[in-house]
Order: structure tokens, then C-alpha cells, then sequence
């Protein structure tokens, strides 16, 4: 195939191979390159965080004054949160991988004069291509002579393939279904429309609602901790104390400040929710996606292959001609269909005509002449059953009434008005048309569409049931995202094409359509910044930046492997019943976690306090690094036990109230504290404990009232309204019987009579029942979810 007379003289000739080599120096490779970040230095950004500082601080401290156990216990401590950060971490380059992959490819180009294979990768602008059926499109390329049929649904969002004909653009990555061209590459790399996209997947960038719920909690708790203790060490130098035990003091009140288990707690609540999703068909490729799936509360869905099965099907047909019926119009439009696969109008024209068989015989085809662009229809020649010549065309209905094959098939009144309501419903419509040659007629037009899933307008359903609105996103006209919306009983506006305003609302629309990658984009961050939580559907390249950018990026089981890396959440199986699925469990998930943040809350608060009301009454620390640690261990991470308790999921999206988290904390730690500080006013001056002794006691207290707290917390109702998890009873248990052991033997501290631990446990039960009701009137009052 020689190039066309409208191609330059340099574009007819190709490029030779020494300016190919320049410009491939100039310009760079046909691929998408990006920065990875070291192993090395992906390890040591999980050290660099505000609760790492902590620990850090507190190990060196240790180290200082001699405290090699109490250093190693942290360090380890330290060590397992970062280990389950950069185990879970999700691979942030892989939709960039993928992508790149899309580019390596074999193009028939010309170079010197001469045509030859060479990969993709070395393909410059000015590059001479050939391009055939099975190709995929290599870079942006300007179509010189030919045309193609390209299937752009995974680039642009169209259901429908594109007829690309001279003078238009071929984008990359589309595969061609049928035709054969020649073209003169415009762009390579990250500058063709599929390398924007891999672009817009780099640079998109939500930051996680998981991290900044740990973040400002951590914070938080650091702040009001650090007062605490400074107030702390100044009392402790005025009374006189000796630097060493005010080390100590600081020492403790630094294990108790920080939260040390709250970033595994996190991952490991996920994790726990991961399993359980994957047992029904929802993989996640990383842990926050689960989080952050509690909080959606708009959900934008592709329309193409998501909303619908990404399969052209016959829709309608409207016989126009005497003794014509449905499967007549479908049988004799089936002859002049491609038996092959590559055309998926044919197909779906010749399945559709398979379920419907004719009810009259038909002419024997002897010639078939495929779709061509000039005429926009397909004929074939064939014979009836008296020998006699007859010809069938099928095509496009505007070609009606204009000079051509089919355009001697007049357009009656009756044809205009069907074609008129096919159009207005969005449907891409087919006349059929038949006869002797030069006096053939109208038989029908035939209607195809994308139809929708079975289960799209019960996703909707159960959405809407859970707070969750969704938008219909697509790159088909707006007629035809129209009908598939109220197909699915989708109520709303149709917004116009155009570019995505940087200020909207979830309820200006429900269907955005004429839409591009860039737009998805730009629509996903709008509504974000429009203050929504904003999951995102989809299932092809185009998708893959709206995907990364979203907070819950979710790709169907059908999506190119681009759309599942760049998602959070893939479905593994057929349908969309994963996406309420991964909501409902990301919602559990959550209460679990936010009945922890709730809970060393109060917990962390009331332990600093009550080292500082026992110093005041005392004189001395009431409670040391040691028996700090031992607490931390039998309260925060028994209390990790949680993740896997059992938890109602709320029938509304989630959100992080930091405000409302820390209002219900007070009046519980209120209560809290006085009933420690009672714990150890009597232990000081009714039982006139030595300092040892006092310490135990104040230790197994507040490990007592801390299992207490968690059982309290847990409902938002009375703490008997669910049965907790075997696995959370069972830490629970152990702990107790561990304190228990440990205060009445003294190991590591001075022991304890077992009546006053018995007494001490009668006292705790009688507390968690009076905070229960405490709770219940707080909660009443104040929405933490």
C-alpha cells in the first residue's frame, strides 16, 4: 500500500535510519518512564512518622540509663509495625508497568526506503507505519491512506468500534478490528493520548483518610501527652526529686503516651477484612482501599463494560416493508454480515439472527463485499430461489436518499420518524436494504446497543439503601448514556460535553458523558475537593487515573489488567454485587478500629494523669518503665485482638470526627480517672502500701479498668447487646490471669495479696458497669461515626 498524494514528500519516504537515531536521542523511547523508589529507602520511610519518633526516642533513652530489656521490648515493637507496613504496601508503579507493557509491541515501519519490523519502543514522530487486522496501534498516528476499524472501548470509553479513516488520528493501544492504512506517527511515549493517561495514573494522588485518622490521632495524643508530662517533670523538680527517678518518670510517661499499637491495629483490622472479602470474589491490592470504602459516599461508575457488558447486542428492529417481520429484517442483514469474528456489529447482527431464524427462505450469498468507509455499508450479491440476481446492503441510515448503493433505497415518512426516536434513544441503528440490482428497498432498520448488566439497577439499589449516590461516567453521547441510565433507574440530569468544572456537587448530575480519561480525572477530584469521600468504577485504560485517584478505586473482574493495578479493589468474580460487599465490610472494619482509637483515647489520657495525680499524692512515681511496658503490651496489643470482634456496620458512610472522637472520650475518661485515682488514694493511704506495692497495684488497676474499657467500648449500646469474638474473650482472659500472676508472685515488682487482686477485680466489675451506662448517655449525644 503506497501513501496518499496528500502525505508530504517526507512522510511518502519515511525516515531514514540516522534521523530516526536523532530523534529517538531528542525525544526519548516510545514507553513511559518513571522513578522507582529504592527498597532501601521505601523500608526507611515507615521510620519517619510521627509514632516512630516516639518509640525511637524512647529506645535511646533506655539505652542511656542501662534499660536493655525495656529497649529491646519497644524495639521490637518498632519493628513489627514498620514490617506489616512494607508487607501490606501496595506497589504503587505496577498500573505504570502495565502500562509500558501496552507499548512493547512489533510495528511495521519504513525506514531507508524499505519496510521493516522493529519494535515499538524505537518509533519516533515522523515514523512511516503500516497497520493491518490483529495490529495493535503502536503510537498517535495520523492515518494517510486506508482505514481501520479500531476498538478504542478501553481507551475512550466508547462501546461502539471507531471507523478511523484518512486524516484522523489512530491513538495508541487500540486494536484494530479490520481494515488495512498506512500512517505517519504524531506522538510517542508520554505524549500519546495513552501516555497522558499513564501520566494522569502517576500523578494521581489521594491521601489516604486511614493515614491522616492515624496521623492526627497520634498527634493528638502526642500533644496533650507531652503537656502532661512536662507539667509532670516541673512537679517532680519542685518536690525535689532526684534526676534519675524523674528519668524514669519521663521515661514511663513516654510508653504511655504513645500508641503503639495503632498503625498495626490498622493494617491488621484490613487484613482481617481482606480475607473475609476475598471469600467472595473481592481482592484488594492494597489494605487502605478497605478503610477508605467505609466513607464513600458518591460512586462514580464507567458506564462501558461496567454499567453494561461491553457487548454490542441487537436491541430493537422495525420492519418497514410489507410481510416483513423481525427475524426476516435480522436474517436478511445476516447475509450481508462478516462470517468472521473481527467486526462486532456483524457478530452480534449474526447471533442475534441465530435466536430469531427467519420465517421465509432466503437467497444464497455469492459474493460479499465487507463494511467500506466510502459508502459506509457492506453488500452482498446472492440469488433467490428462481436464479434470480439480488443484492443486500446494510449500512448507515444517513447514507438515505444520497447517491450510492444504499441510497437508491428511498426514505419514507415512516422511516424517518423510526430513525428519528432509534436516534434519540442513543441506539447506533442499521438500515437493511434489498432487491434487484438498481431498484432496491427499505426493510428495516435495526438497533444495536451496549445493554446493561443484570445486576446494575440492584447495585443502584442497594447503594442508594447505604448513602452511596452514583454517577454514570462515559465517553458515549449523551442519548446514549441517557437510555442506559433510566435502563437502570438512574434518576438525574444529563450533564452536556465539555470540560469538568473544578466546582460541582454530587447532585448537580448523575451522568457525565462525552468524557475522556482526563475528565474521569478531573471529575473524581472535583468531588473530592467538593468535600466527598468518592469511589470510582471501571474497568479500561481510560479508567486508570480515575481509579488511582479515587479513594476507592474498584475494577472489574472484566477489566485490562492497567485498570486492576491502578484500583484498590478488584472484583474477581462476574458482577458488582463486591462493590456493596467491600462497602459493608470497609463500614465493620471501621467500627472495629474506631472502638480502638476511642479506647486509648481515654486509656492514654487517664494513665498520664493518674501518674501525676499518684506523684502529687505519693511523693513518688506510681508506677515504672517496666510495669509501663508490661501495660502496653497486655493492654495495647491484647486489645489488637479487636480487629477480629464482631462489629455492626452503620447504614450511612463513615467519616473520622476527630472532635466528636475526643468530646465522648472526656466524660469517659472523667469517669476513669476518678475511679483510678480512688484506686490509689486507697491503696496509699487506707492499706498504706509501700511504694512497691502501690505500683502493682496502680499497674494491675489499669490493665483491669483497660480490659474493662474495651468491653465497654465496643457496642455503641449496653456491652451485653453482642457477644464478643472467642479470640478477643480468650487475649482478655489471658491477660488477667498473666496480671494476675504477675502481682501476687512479684515478678519484676513487689507482690501483692491475693485478696486485695480479688478485691481489686470485684471493684473493676462493678466500675465497667457503671461506665456502661455513662457511655450509653454520652453516645446518645454525640455521633463518633
Amino acid at each position: 500500500m503506497m501513501p496518499s498524494a496528500h502525505a508530504t514528500p517526507a512522510e511518502a519516504s519515511g525516515l531514514s535510519s540516522a534521523e530516526a537515531t536523532r530523534r529517538l536521542a531528542a525525544d526519548g523511547p516510545n514507553e513511559v518512564t518513571e522513578a522507582r523508589e529504592s527498597a532501601a529507602r521505601r523500608v526507611l520511610r515507615h521510620f519517619w512518622a510521627p509514632v516512630p519518633w516516639m518509640l525511637e526516642a524512647t529506645v535511646v533513652l533506655q539505652l542511656a540509663i542501662r534499660g536493655y530489656i525495656e529497649a529491646a521490648l519497644i524495639a521490637a515493637i518498632l519493628i513489627f509495625n514498620v514490617a506489616l507496613g512494607v508487607f501490606q504496601e501496595n506497589r504503587a508503579d505496577a498500573a505504570l508497568a502495565l502500562l509500558k507493557q501496552h507499548l512493547t509491541l512489533k510495528a511495521r515501519v519504513r525506514r531507508d526506503g524499505q519496510w521493516t519490523q522493529l519494535p515499538a519502543a524505537t518509533l519516533v514522530a515522523g515514523d512511516l507505519v503500516a497497520l493491518s487486522l490483529g495490529n495493535v496501534v503502536p503510537a498517535d498516528i495520523r492515518i494517510l491512506e486506508g482505514s481501520l476499524l479500531l476498538d478504542q472501548s478501553m481507551l475512550t470509553g466508547e462501546s461502539i468500534p471507531v471507523q478511523a479513516e484518512a486524516g484522523q488520528l489512530a491513538y495508541a493501544g487500540a486494536p484494530v478490528r479490520r481494515g488495512e492504512a498506512t500512517g505517519v506517527v504524531t506522538a510517542t511515549g508520554a505524549r500519546t493520548y495513552f501516555g497522558r493517561t499513564a501520566e494522569l495514573v502517576r500523578i494521581a494522588h489521594v491521601e489516604s483518610t486511614e493515614l491522616k485518622a492515624v496521623m492526627g490521632l497520634a498527634r493528638d495524643l502526642t500533644v496533650l501527652n507531652a503537656a502532661i508530662a512536662v507539667v509532670l517533670v516541673a512537679y517532680a523538680e519542685l518536690k525535689g526529686l532526684p534526676t534519675s527517678q524523674i528519668l524514669l518518670l519521663v521515661l514511663t510517661a513516654m510508653l504511655a503516651a504513645v500508641p503503639v499499637a495503632l498503625p498495626a491495629t490498622f493494617s491488621l483490622a484490613a487484613a482481617l477484612g481482606a480475607r473475609a472479602v476475598a471469600l467472595k470474589g473481592v481482592l484488594l491490592t492494597r489494605l487502605s482501599a478497605l478503610h477508605e470504602a467505609a466513607m464513600i459516599d458518591v460512586l462514580c461508575a464507567d458506564k462501558t463494560g461496567t454499567l453494561t457488558a461491553n457487548e454490542l447486542t441487537v436491541t430493537k428492529i422495525v420492519p418497514l416493508a410489507e410481510g416483513m417481520t423481525d427475524a426476516d429484517v435480522l436474517a436478511i442483514a445476516a447475509l450481508a454480515s462478516s462470517r468472521e469474528g473481527g467486526d462486532p456489529v456483524d457478530a452480534a447482527i449474526r447471533t442475534a439472527s441465530r435466536l430469531l431464524p427467519a420465517t421465509r427462505a432466503l437467497p444464497r450469498v455469492t459474493h460479499f463485499r465487507p463494511f467500506d468507509p466510502a459508502s459506509k455499508c457492506a453488500e452482498a450479491t446472492a440469488q433467490d430461489a428462481e436464479g434470480h440476481a439480488v443484492t443486500i446492503v446494510k449500512g448507515a441510515p444517513g447514507t438515505l436518499g444520497t447517491p450510492g448503493v444504499l441510497g437508491s433505497a428511498p426514505r419514507t415518512a415512516e422511516a424517518q420518524a423510526a430513525l428519528q426516536a432509534l436516534d434519540a434513544a442513543g441506539y447506533r441503528t442499521l438500515a437493511v436494504a434489498s432487491g434487484p440490482p438498481g431498484g432496491i428497498r427499505l426493510l428495516g432498520l435495526i438497533a444495536l446497543s451496549d445493554p446493561p448488566r443484570s445486576d446494575s439497577a440492584d447495585l443502584l439499589g442497594q447503594l442508594h439503601s447505604l448513602g452511596v449516590r452514583t454517577i454514570m461516567v462515559t465517553g458515549d453521547a449523551p442519548a446514549t448514556a441517557a437510555t442506559v441510565a433510566h435502563a437502570i433507574g438512574l434518576a438525574g440530569r444529563v450533564s452536556p460535553p465539555g470540560s469538568i468544572s473544578d466546582h460541582l456537587s454530587s447532585a448537580d448530575y448523575a451522568v457525565y458523558a462525552g468524557v475522556f480519561p482526563e475528565d474521569k480525572f478531573h471529575l473524581v477530584l472535583a468531588l473530592q475537593r467538593a468535600g466527598h469521600a468518592v469511589g470510582m468504577c471501571g474497568d479500561g485504560a481510560n479508567d486508570a487515573p480515575a481509579l488511582r485517584q479515587a479513594q476507592m478505586g474498584i475494577a472489574v473482574s472484566s477489566a485490562t489488567d492497567v485498570a486492576k493495578a491502578a484500583a484498590g479493589i478488584v472484583l474477581t468474580t462476574p458482577g458488582l454485587g463486591g462493590i456493596v460487599t467491600a462497602i459493608r465490610e470497609g463500614r465493620t472494619v471501621f467500627q472495629r478500629v474506631l472502638t480502638y482509637a476511642l479506647t486509648i483515647l481515654v486509656n492514654k489520657c487517664v494513665t498520664l494523669i493518674v501518674l501525676g495525680a499518684g506523684l502529687i499524692m505519693t511523693g513518688h512515681a506510681v508506677l515504672t518503665p517496666v510495669l509501663q511496658a508490661m501495660s502496653m503490651f497486655a493492654g495495647d496489643f491484647a486489645s489488637m485482638a479487636r480487629a477480629a470482634d464482631r462489629a455492626t456496620p452503620s447504614p450511612h458512610p463513615n467519616a473520622w470526627r476527630s472532635r466528636s472522637l475526643v468530646l465522648a472520650a472526656i466524660p469517659l475518661a472523667a469517669f476513669k480517672l476518678l475511679f483510678s485515682i480512688g484506686v490509689v488514694a486507697a491503696g496509699a493511704f487506707h492499706f498504706r502500701l509501700n511504694p512497691g506495692q502501690l505500683q502493682t497495684l496502680t499497674f494491675a488497676m489499669l490493665v483491669f479498668a483497660g480490659q474493662g474499657m474495651m468491653f465497654v467500648l465496643r457496642e455503641r449500646g449496653r456491652l451485653w447487646r453482642s457477644r464478643p469474638s472467642l479470640l478477643l474473650m480468650a487475649f482478655s482472659f489471658a491477660d488477667i490471669i498473666v496480671i494476675c500472676a504477675v502481682a501476687t508472685f512479684g515478678f519484676l515488682t513487689s507482690p501483692l495479696p491475693p485478696g486485695m487482686i480479688l478485691g481489686l477485680l470485684t471493684v473493676t466489675i462493678l466500675f465497667v458497669l457503671a461506665v456502661d451506662q455513662v457511655k450509653v448517655c454520652v453516645l446518645r449525644f454525640i455521633r463518633i461515626d
